[in-house]
C-alpha cells in the first residue's frame, strides 16, 4: 500500500529521515536472486524497525513513563544489534571479505551506511529524553544533571553517601606505561579522565585515568524530599562520584572528565563440528570471553575532545565508530523510573489475563484436552494454564513421562521446580535446554544443572542446531493404554514475557500431532535422522521446502481462478527464497498481506512484481512475537503456527516446528485476530516502496482501531 492508496485514513509520520535505499521501480523487474532492485537490506531494516520502537517515545498518546520504557528499549535492542550483526559485519570487513547482501550493498558499504543511521538515530534518543526528561519534571520526577543544583543538605547528603556507600567500592586506574589499558566490562560506564600535576620543576605533566562507575549500586540517588515540595529528585550515580574525585587521585588537578561507554562483540561463536568435549564446559568458557571482545562502538561525551581521542587509540576504533552523546549515556539505566511508587497514572493500564484454559483437577484437564484442543492467545488468556498442566501432571500418579524444550525461560517461573518434582515422583523427565540461546546462556546454564540436581534428563541442544521449537509431551496412563498429551506454541516458556508479547499455543490430543511431537523429540535426542512427519513440518529438514510448496499451490490457484490468498504474521522475512515466491505469488494474482514486526527485505508495490503485496508493522504496548501462517486454499483455508520466521537461520540452522491449527473454530478465532491486525489504524505503519514506513492513523470517518486494545474481545 502506498501512501497515495491509503483513502479514507489520516497518515502522519513523527519524524522522518532520509532513505538511501530509494529506486526507481522498473516494470519488468526479474524475479531472480541477483536483482538487487527487488530486496531491502536485512541490516538496514532493522534499523528501521528500531525506529518505529523510538516512535514510541515521541508520541504522546502513550502514558509518560511507557514512552520512557520505549526509548530505554531502544537502546537496549540497539547494544544487542552491535554486540552481534554489526560485529559480525565488522568481523568479514577485517578479514577482507566483501560479501553482497540482498540488495547488492558490499560489507563496507552496508558498514559505512548503518553507523551513519546510527548517528542520526542516537539524535533523535536525545531529543526524546530532553521531552521525557522536561515531562517527567512536571509530574514531579526531576533528574539533576548539574551539580550546581545541588542544594546545601543535598551536597552533605551526597558526601555521606559516598563515604558510606560509594567510595570503598571504586578501584582509579591510571594508564600510563607501567599501566597498561585495563579491560574495560562490555556496555559498562566509566569516567575518563585527564588530570595534571606540578612535578619539582614546574613541569606540568598529565596522566590519563579511568574509573568505572560501580554497576552493583542504583544508578540514581534519591535526594533528600523538600519540606516545601512533594518533587522527587535523583542524582547520577556518576555525578557524584566526579564531585569526589579529589578522594581518588589525591594531590593531583582534574583537566577534563567524560563518562563513556564500550560496546563490544558479544557473538558467542562454537564449531560444533569439531571435538568441543562437554559442551556446557564450553559454554562457560565462552560466555567469560564475551565480556572481552573488540571493541564495536564508543559512546562518549559530546565534547571530549582529548580523551575521546584517547580511547579511540586505545580501542583502535575509526572515527565513525564514536557517538558523541549529549548528557546521560546508558540510557537503559534509566529503567530505573519505572519502578517508582505512585506513578501508575504514568503508566500503561493492562487488563487482567482472562483465564484461558484450567482445571484443578488432573482428570478433568486431561478429560478436556481429549474432547477439543484449546487454543490460547497471551497475554490477552494467561500463561499460568501453562503452569498449572505442569503441576499437575507433576503430582498425577498416572502421569509417566514428560518432555519439554526450554529455550528461554524466567526467572520466576514454576515451571523449572515442577519439573523437578515431577522427576522426584518417578517420573521420567526429560528437558531440552538450549544452552546457545543469545544473551540467555548463563541463566539457561543455571536451570539445567538445577534440573539435573532435581533427577531431569537433560539434554544441552544438538551439534550445529539451535533447538528454538516450543513443545510440551506428557504421556499418561489411562485404562490400559498410553495417552499423550502436547502443547505447542509460537512463543518461549516464560511467565515474565508472556505477560507482554503476543504468543499463541495449543493444547492438543490429536493422535497424528502428539505422535510426530513424540517421534520429533526422539529424533533430538538420539541425533537420528528426522523423518517426514504426518501433521507438522520441522525445521532444519522440511520446514522450508513445505512451505514453499504451501505459497506455489496459492499461486496455481491463482492461476487456475480459484481462491487464492496469504496472510502470514511473522517478526521478520528475510529469507530471499520466500521472498522470490511471493512475488511470483503477486504475479500470478495472490492478494498478500504481510504483518511483519521487524525486519523486511521484500519490497513492495514494485509494478507487476510485488503490488499486491502489502506490508505492515504493529508496534505498541505489546511485543508482537506470534507467527502465524494462513493459506486460502481455493476456499478451504489452512493455518499454521510455528517457532519460526521466514529466515535463513530458522529454516537451515535451527530445529523449529510448523504446526496445523485443524479445528474449525480455532481456524475462525485466528482469522478475525488477523483481520483486526489489518484493520488496525492507530499502531500499524505501512511500509512503502522506498523502503519507509507511514504510520496510519484514522480518517474522520473512521472508527479508531488499535488492534492490541481491541483483541481483548477475541
Amino acid at each position: 500500500m502506498s501512501s497515495n492508496s491509503t483513502k479514507g485514513l489520516g497518515i502522519y509520520r513523527i519524524f522522518s529521515f532520509p532513505n538511501p535505499r530509494i529506486m526507481t521501480a522498473n516494470p519488468t523487474e526479474k524475479i531472480e536472486m541477483g536483482n538487487q532492485n527487488i530486496f531491502f537490506d536485512r541490516e538496514l531494516s532493522w534499523i528501521d524497525f528500531n525506529y518505529r520502537v523510538l516512535e514510541e517515545s515521541f508520541d504522546k498518546e502513550n502514558p509518560l513513563l511507557e514512552r520512557l520504557k520505549f526509548l530505554c528499549i531502544t537502546e537496549s535492542n540497539l547494544d544487542e544489534f552491535f554486540m552481534v550483526r554489526v560485529a559480525g559485519l565488522l568481523n568479514l570487513k577485517n578479514a577482507g571479505i566483501e560479501e553482497k547482501s540482498l540488495n547488492g550493498k558490499r560489507t563496507s558499504e552496508t558498514i559505512a551506511e548503518l553507523y551513519s543511521k546510527v548517528g542520526q538515530f542516537v539524535k533523535k534518543q536525545y531529543e526524546s529524553l530532553d521531552e521525557i526528561l522536561v515531562e517527567l519534571k512536571q509530574n514531579k520526577i526531576v533528574v539533576v544533571q548539574d551539580p550546581s543544583e545541588l542544594a546545601g543538605d543535598d551536597i552533605q547528603f551526597v558526601k555521606n553517601y559516598y563515604k558510606r556507600e560509594v567510595s570503598s567500592i571504586l578501584t582509579p586506574l591510571a594508564i600510563d606505561p607501567s599501566h597498561p589499558f585495563p579491560h574495560i566490562l562490555n556496555r559498562t560506564l566509566n569516567l575518563g579522565i585527564t588530570l595534571y600535576s606540578d612535578d619539582d620543576k614546574n613541569k606540568i605533566k598529565e596522566l590519563f585515568a579511568i574509573v568505572q562507575v560501580p554497576s552493583v549500586l542504583p544508578r540514581f540517588l534519591q535526594l533528600p524530599p523538600n519540606s516545601e515540595s512533594d518533587t522527587r529528585r535523583y542524582f547520577p550515580l556518576e555525578e557524584i562520584i566526579k564531585l569526589h574525585l579529589g578522594d581518588l587521585f589525591y594531590g593531583m588537578n582534574v583537566k577534563q572528565i567524560h563518562t563513556f561507554k564500550i560496546v563490544r562483540d558479544a557473538d558467542i561463536s562454537i564449531n560444533e563440528e569439531q571435538n568441543i568435549g562437554d559442551l556446557l564446559t564450553t559454554m562457560k568458557n565462552e560466555l567469560k570471553n564475551r565480556m572481552w571482545g573488540d571493541a564495536v562502538r564508543l559512546d562518549v561525551h559530546s565534547g571530549a575532545g582529548h580523551i575521546k581521542e584517547l580511547l579511540r587509540g586505545l580501542l583502535e576504533l575509526e572515527e565513525y565508530q564514536v557517538m558523541e552523546i549529549p548528557t546521560l549515556l546508558s540510557l537503559n539505566d534509566m529503567m530505573f523510573f519505572q519502578s517508582l511508587e505512585k506513578t501508575s497514572h504514568l503508566k500503561y493500564s493492562y487488563p487482567v489475563p482472562k483465564s484461558g484454559f484450567a482445571a484443578k483437577k488432573s482428570e478433568s484437564i486431561f478429560s478436556e484436552i481429549r474432547k477439543n484442543d484449546h487454543l490460547l492467545h497471551h497475554p490477552y488468556e494467561s500463561f499460568k494454564s501453562i503452569e498449572d498442566m505442569l503441576k499437575i501432571a507433576s503430582q498425577d500418579p498416572k502421569v509417566l513421562a514428560i518432555k519439554m524444550t526450554l529455550y528461554r525461560t524466567s526467572g520466576d517461573s514454576p515451571i523449572i521446580q515442577y519439573l523437578g518434582e515431577a522427576a522426584e515422583n518417578g517420573k521420567q523427565v526429560t528437558v531440552l535446554v538450549e544452552l546457545k540461546a543469545r544473551f540467555d546462556e548463563e541463566r539457561n546454564i543455571r536451570w539445567a544443572k538445577k534440573l539435573e540436581d532435581s533427577g531431569v534428563h537433560v539434554v544441552y541442544g544438538v551439534v550445529g542446531l539451535k533447538i528454538h521449537c516450543k513443545m510440551l509431551l506428557i504421556v499418561r496412563r489411562e485404562e490400559d493404554k498410553l495417552n499423550r498429551y502436547v502443547h505447542l506454541g509460537t512463543g518461549n516458556y516464560n511467565s515474565t514475557t508472556a505477560r507482554y508479547y503476543t504468543d499463541i499455543s495449543l493444547f492438543t490430543a490429536n493422535p497424528e500431532i502428539t505422535e510426530d511431537v513424540a517421534i520429533l523429540f526422539n529424533t533430538i535426542t538420539s541425533s537420528g535422522k528426522m523423518p517426514r512427519l504426518s501433521k507438522i513440518y520441522a525445521a532444519p529438514t522440511f520446514l522450508k521446502e513445505e512451505f514453499l510448496r504451501l505459497i506455489q499451490r496459492e499461486t496455481d490457484n491463482a492461476k487456475s481462478g480459484k481462491q487464492a490468498r496469504v496472510i502470514f504474521k511473522m517478526n521478520s522475512l528475510v529469507d530471499p527464497d520466500v521472498i522470490l515466491k511471493l512475488y511470483e505469488a503477486s504475479q500470478a494474482g495472490v492478494k498478500i498481506d504481510l504483518i511483519i514486526r521487524g525486519i523486511c527485505c521484500l519490497r513492495p508495490g514494485i509494478p507487476g512484481v510485488s503490488d499486491r503485496i502489502n506490508v505492515r508493522s504493529i508496534v505498541g504496548r505489546y511485543l508482537e512475537h506470534s507467527r502465524i501462517y494462513s493459506f486460502e486454499n481455493g476456499g478451504k483455508p489452512e493455518v499454521y503456527l510455528a517457532s519460526a520466521d521466514c529466515m535463513p537461520r530458522n529454516f537451515l540452522r535451527r530445529i523449529e516446528v510448523m504446526f496445523p491449527i485443524l479445528q474449525d473454530k480455532h481456524k475462525k478465532r485466528i482469522a478475525k485476530i488477523l483481520e483486526l491486525l489489518l484493520r488496525d489504524n492507530t499502531q500499524a505503519r505501512v511500509l512503502e516502496s522506498d523502503g519507509s514506513y507511514t504510520r496510519l492513523t484514522p480518517g474522520d470517518d473512521d472508527p479508531a482501531v488499535n488492534s492490541q486494545i481491541d483483541m481483548v474481545d477475541i
